[in-house]
């Protein structure tokens, strides 16, 4: 159904979702471009930030992209095979960009906590199983919601109160009772939406008491300033996503809740880029380097 069915909004819808879209993808390209071309960047933290960027160019492209066509072609009819194909591409890239921010949390744990073993406990091994893992853990958590959306085979001519197939509105849309659905669907989602943040909490409580336990006022300033863009990104995601669940609970309107999921589906991968750049000093003079390097050439 969209954001809106006002005929004069929609090229101001479409002029805003491709911006938004072509900053969080340019944005995010060049933190990887800064990450790949500077070697002092060739460290965890910043493969891990690659691969986050990685991740969020791919789950607003899941989204905003066919928004944007729907809008371009008047038309906003989606097939059966291609709703359930977003949907799992969503949750999938949606639980991976939570897996990475835990492996990141631990990443600063070891940094903070064991910093004279880093090098031996973050090597390049465990860095790619920590990828693998997410990916996997991922795929099978969007697996799971798929297996459950296909025991529902009626779906037809129906109408999604939102501009993406939103998997909690696939489930109100089920043709057969959806109780026990509904409690694996929770559960599922509890447990892989529970355990990331449980491992972030628990990161960085160790990195706190670490901090106020020993460390010079000088060493203080390094462990905050590296912790506050993961941090920041963190509260934004989870408070995102934590808000449009309370006013969906709160408004009860689908055309509300539409577009606060704008917030965590748009605006959340738009913004990641800039907190990362803007508080991390590397970043800013790899991505300086990358830039002057491309005007010159």
């Amino acid at each position: 159904m969209g954001l809106s069915d006002d005929p004069e909004l929609q090229p101001v819808l479409f002029s805003l979702f491709l911006f938004m879209y072509l900053v969080t993808v340019l944005g995010n390209l060049l933190i990887i471009l800064a990450v790949t071309s500077d070697p002092h960047l060739h460290t965890p933290m910043y493969f891990f930030l690659s691969s986050l960027s990685l991740t969020d160019i791919g789950f607003i492209s899941t989204t905003v992209p066919k928004m944007i066509v729907n809008i371009q072609t008047h038309s906003r009819v989606i097939s059966y095979e291609a709703c359930l194909t977003q949907m799992s591409i969503f949750i999938l890239f949606g639980i991976m960009d939570a897996m990475l921010l835990t492996v990141m949390a631990y990443d600063r744990f070891v940094a903070i906590c064991h910093p004279l073993h880093y090098q031996v406990i973050m090597n390049p091994h465990l860095c790619c199983i920590f990828i693998l893992v997410s990916f996997f853990v991922s795929l099978l958590d969007s697996q799971v919601h798929n297996l459950i959306v296909l025991q529902f085979t009626c779906f037809k001519d129906v109408e999604i109160s939102n501009f993406f197939c939103d998997p909690s509105l696939l489930l109100k849309l089920a043709c057969s009772e959806t109780f026990t659905t509904n409690i694996v669907m929770y559960f599922v989602g509890a447990i892989f939406g529970f355990l990331p943040l449980s491992g972030i909490f628990f990161s960085y409580y160790k990195i706190l008491s670490s901090i106020l336990r020993g460390l010079s006022s000088g060493g203080k300033h390094k462990a905050f300033s590296t912790c506050g863009s993961h941090l920041s990104v963190v509260c934004l995601s989870y408070g995102t996503c934590l808000g449009v669940y309370l006013s969906s609970t709160v408004s009860q309107s689908p055309r509300n809740d539409a577009v606060a999921s704008v917030m965590y589906t748009v605006v959340m991968p738009m913004l990641n880029p800039f907190i990362y750049s803007l508080r991390n000093g590397e970043i800013k003079r790899a991505m300086w380097s990358v830039l002057s390097k491309t005007v010159s050439s």
